[in-house]
């Protein structure tokens, strides 16, 4: 054969395999990217409800109810799934964020969610910060203030360079995973009395709606309703075509969540079953750590503590942001220079003032009251009239708005008391 005629054979062989392949590859890739940003938005919701109040409300609701508080968690994983699940559900099928869906159904109502949610994430963000500080204080010694700038700092380099950037949804998973891990050794070695605490989730010796309310409130109340579902839309899995994958999403967000504080509190319990008294008025997600760990154990707690903080800062930061651009991919990088705007801004304000002062707080938590019931009846009312234009003729199902109303209902009862507590502040 000559040689031509074999050149012939090696350069025209492999052709006919490489060209069908790149598609292959790029969708592929394409897929890849999305399953991330996906999987990134269920940590980031889940994450994002997990910060410094998670761990002090549930010591606190343990201390004060024992296996009792696994009743609350149960019923308020219910009412968070049927929020969330409509918030997803209306955002991905739409395709268009919280706000953007506000100023369609009454304009103006987006631009006030917008306020509401700056608002409030901004002063909660001062929290997280102090709270990451205190973290590191226990993990490492350091000094609590350099521990809360340290934290800001760490976020706003996640934010400013773009591998850092791109790799938000891992770095938030890899948060997840070490305060899962952490809480579930701890619960391990506290010996905490599970059938006791099984029997009383489902038949529990005290009913307390007042914590249920709060607990529901901590988990979707505020920016936390959005965070997941503003990042879902980043992944491109939108439109009623996208209805099972977005379920999905959002229930295992909601599901992760749950399953933390129900680690946390068999943790906690384990501790109060021993004999131990908690300190409430101090911090008793630490102390319950410490005595059931001893020296690894307040360690264990600072690692949990500062990677709450952490997320709950890029979560509170992230959606701030997502609020105040608009969606669309000319201003990606606008929105990520708002995101670390916020992070500064919160992270200054820490400097100067150590924490957020209780009055600013109470006012803040009022706020944050209202993000809920205002965007959530916003949202049912897409759901029950916009379904042919905004939802491009999806039919929503009829059950999933009755739970929906349920949830308007519980979220306007939390907005009230909410803001009973600011009178109750200042007069």
């Amino acid at each position: 054969m000559s040689p031509s005629s074999n050149a012939g054979i090696s350069a025209s062989s492999p052709q006919p395999n490489s060209t069908p392949q790149q598609p292959n590859l790029k969708q592929a890739a394409a897929t890849a990217s999305t399953r991330s940003i996906l999987m990134g938005a269920i940590f980031l919701m889940a994450t994002s409800a997990i910060g410094p109040g998670f761990l002090t409300q549930t010591a606190v609701f343990t201390n004060q109810l024992a296996a009792a508080f696994g009743f609350a968690i149960l019923v308020s994983i219910i009412i968070d799934i049927a929020v969330q699940m409509n918030v997803w559900r209306v955002i991905g099928v739409s395709g268009l964020r919280a706000q953007e869906l506000g100023n369609v159904v009454f304009p103006g109502l987006g631009y006030l969610l917008t306020a509401l949610i700056g608002i409030g994430g901004f002063v909660f963000n001062i929290g997280n910060i102090a709270g990451g500080g205190l973290g590191l204080n226990a993990l490492l010694g350091i000094d609590a203030k350099l521990g809360g700038l340290i934290t800001a700092g760490l976020a706003i380099i996640i934010f400013l360079f773009q591998r850092l950037g791109a790799a938000l949804d891992k770095i938030l998973v890899v948060l997840g995973i070490v305060m899962f891990a952490l809480t579930i050794y701890v619960a391990f070695v506290s010996q905490p009395p599970v059938g006791e605490a099984l029997t009383q989730t489902v038949w529990p010796e005290t009913v307390d709606w007042v914590v249920v309310t709060t607990l529901v409130g901590g988990t979707v109340g505020g920016y936390i309703t959005y965070a997941g579902a503003h990042r879902m839309l980043d992944s491109g899995t939108t439109g009623p075509e996208n209805v099972k994958a977005v379920t999905r999403a959002s229930v295992t967000a909601i599901v992760l969540t749950g399953v933390m504080r129900f680690v946390l509190f068999l943790a906690i319990l384990g501790v109060i079953a021993g004999g131990i008294v908690l300190n409430v008025d101090d911090n008793p997600a630490a102390e319950a750590f410490q005595a059931a760990a001893g020296d690894f154990g307040m360690r264990a707690f600072g690692a949990v503590l500062f990677a709450a903080a952490l997320s709950s800062v890029i979560g509170a930061s992230y959606t701030s942001a997502t609020f105040i651009i608009p969606k669309k991919d000319k201003l990606r990088k606008a929105q990520n220079i708002v995101t670390i705007i916020f992070v500064v801004g919160s992270a200054t304000t820490f400097a100067f003032l150590g924490s957020a002062p209780a009055a600013l707080l109470v006012f803040a938590g009022a706020f944050n009251g209202l993000v809920l019931p205002v965007g959530f009846t916003m949202i049912i009312y897409v759901a029950i009239f916009r379904q042919k234009d905004l939802l491009f003729g999806y039919q929503y199902p009829r059950w999933l708005i009755v739970l929906g109303m349920i949830g308007v209902i519980i979220a306007w009862f939390l907005a009230i008391r909410s803001f009973s507590g600011v009178w109750d502040f200042v007069f």
